[in-house]
């Protein structure tokens, strides 16, 4: 006759599992209480607009508006300016990212260069880029180019000071061990610094791209002949507010689901760290 000897608990794995649980119920508690919240505007909006206390002419509907946004599923055309504003987007942040990546490393650990640059970034972050719009129009004219430089303008900002505040609050240890080991400069900023401030990119990125979308929509706002911000501009001024009003909602869709994917990278490769 065997007897069977049970292992004794993990003196931790209670505690984690009711952190894991913990965080999981916040999470339902959150979005439980988002889709509430959502609920609750939207209709209002739809009773007000029934009721006549606003003008649905002027200021659609819900009901309007998922109609609409039907009707241009159906009938193929919100694909070209979606696919526009996307394009925009995909060539401003991977420039975004393959510069200001770098640029904001080098800046964070030389104290000369963050000196020179660090007033600059603040005034840059700071302003408003729509005021840049008329001296970027006369620079660069209303193409395709112009649109770019706005979101690229519009969104490395961010990142820029995410990627510096995180080299410059790197482990001193980490560059300790790499001085003993005379790593050089390079590579040090590629193996030592750029991990250890990884948590910061991904914030610094998940910032850049809700900017860039701005970027983008105010850019086909003003100066543009497709994309989602021209389709907001054109049926705004032909009184079609139930079209505009979907395509708002479909920019409204795109901004959460690119901002929550990166969201989620975030914290797929970070979850080791608690910096951010």
């Amino acid at each position: 006759m065997t007897t069977q000897v049970s292992q004794p608990a993990s003196p931790i794995a209670g505690p984690i599992e009711r952190a894991i649980n913990a965080r999981k119920d916040k999470k339902l508690t959150t979005g439980t209480l988002g889709l509430i919240g959502l609920v609750v505007v939207l209709g209002a909006w739809q009773i007000a607009a029934s009721a006549g206390w606003v003008d649905a002419s002027f200021a659609s509907s819900p009901v309007g508006a998922v109609r609409a946004l039907v009707h241009m599923i159906g009938t193929g055309e919100l694909w070209p300016p979606l696919l526009s504003t996307l394009e925009s987007v995909a060539y401003g942040m991977i420039i975004t990212v393959v510069v200001g990546i770098p640029l904001g490393l080098l800046i964070g650990r030389s104290n000369t260069l963050y000196g020179l640059t660090e007033p600059l970034v603040s005034i840059m972050y700071s302003v408003p880029f729509v005021v840049f719009l008329p001296i970027i129009i006369f620079w660069f004219g209303i193409g395709a180019e112009a649109r770019l430089v706005i979101v690229v303008w519009s969104a490395i900002f961010p990142l820029l000071i995410n990627v510096i505040a995180g080299a410059r609050n790197v482990d001193r240890h980490y560059l300790q061990v790499a001085t003993v080991f005379c790593a050089p400069r390079l590579l040090t900023l590629r193996s030592v610094t750029f991990p250890a401030t990884l948590p910061f990119v991904l914030a610094g990125v998940r910032q850049a791209v809700g900017r860039a979308l701005v970027g983008a929509i105010v850019a086909e706002l003003f100066m543009g002949n497709a994309g989602l911000g021209y389709v907001v501009q054109t049926e705004t001024s032909g009184f079609k507010m139930d079209d505009a009003m979907a395509a708002i909602v479909v920019i409204a869709v795109l901004a959460i689901v690119l901002t929550r994917s990166v969201a989620w990278i975030e914290r797929r490769f970070t979850f080791w760290s608690s910096s951010v």
